[in-house]
């Protein structure tokens, strides 16, 4: 009795999980959505808010909104008009204080990992943390540059080593390249397998043993 009920637990655990975090991030983004429309009303005559304030209760309609404002923002700044105005968004941004350095920050950043010519967050790698025969998996963010790569002189790769099974935080290394193991697995294989601590195979095909062997016991039966 123990084992099916194991059983039907990693069967509805997965999809109770996947419902979680959407449940959580679409409260985020109408949360978001709802302060909009506050924001709106208090701004509006009084005989538009009564209409803005039947938006509230409209599911999804916040996540709609944010999709087809990042949309549009896209195509907007794809033309040199956009990229023009876009500069000048952030010439304003970067002459307030305390607001430019986390913007200028959160900005580099962003623009180092999303971007379609990076490198950082490409490729999953072998490394010997935290002592000589010890494995781990990490992620190649970039190289050093700078007065940080003339004081390491021999070529060396910016490593991101994720926590499990937190992968948000981790450690960032500096190692020669010669010391690191390239892996064949995709980024997302390698963090499935970090998440499980171990317990997902890199290939993601190999089936739960509570799961093999009840669908032996069905196949006997």
């Amino acid at each position: 009795m123990k084992k099916y009920i194991i059983t039907g637990l990693l069967v509805w655990l997965p999809l109770a999980i996947t419902i979680w975090v959407l449940h959580s991030v679409l409260g985020v983004i109408d949360g978001v959505f709802s302060s909009m429309l506050s924001a709106m009303q208090a701004v509006l005559p009084n005989s538009l808010r009564d209409s803005i304030d039947t938006l509230r209760h409209i599911p999804g309609l916040g996540v709609v909104i944010l999709v087809s404002g990042m949309l549009l923002t896209g195509m907007f700044v794809a033309n040199i008009f956009g990229q023009w105005w876009l500069m000048q968004w952030d010439r304003l941004l970067s002459h307030i204080p305390i607001v430019k350095s986390i913007y200028s920050s959160v900005k580099q950043v962003s623009d180092t990992l999303f971007s379609s010519s990076g490198n950082a967050f490409r490729e999953a790698v072998l490394v010997q943390y935290p002592h000589q025969g010890s494995w781990t998996i990490a992620f190649v963010t970039g190289k050093p540059s700078g007065e940080v790569a003339e004081a390491l002189g021999d070529e060396h790769v910016s490593l991101y080593v994720p926590t499990t099974p937190n992968p948000t935080s981790g450690f960032f290394l500096m190692m020669p390249r010669a010391s690191v193991r390239p892996l064949k697995m995709s980024v997302d294989a390698a963090l499935k397998h970090i998440i499980s601590m171990g317990v997902v195979a890199p290939e993601g095909d190999a089936p739960s043993p509570v799961l093999a062997h009840a669908n032996g016991r069905n196949r006997v039966g």
